[in-house]
């Protein structure tokens, strides 16, 4: 068994966050790393980034990406 000291987990697989809920674990995603670094100031803008994931085939729902948008003032 392994045991690993991490504060978070980085998990965008519905079934795996699922279960890192079971286990009480904090977890972000890919769009919540996104959100951080454009709050943080590391990245010009979040929408670049949204357009090229989905250009790559990164399931995104309109909701979501709306959401994300807002959540920094891009929208």
């Amino acid at each position: 068994m392994y045991s690993l000291l991490a504060d978070l987990i980085l998990l965008d697989e519905s079934d795996a966050r699922k279960i890192a809920e079971l286990y009480n674990l904090r977890k972000t995603g890919l769009l919540g790393v996104l959100i951080k670094a454009k709050r943080q100031g590391r990245i010009q803008s979040l929408k670049v980034y949204l357009e090229e994931l989905r250009n790559i085939g990164f399931h995104l729902s309109e909701q979501v990406y709306n959401e994300a948008l807002e959540a920094v003032s891009e929208k």
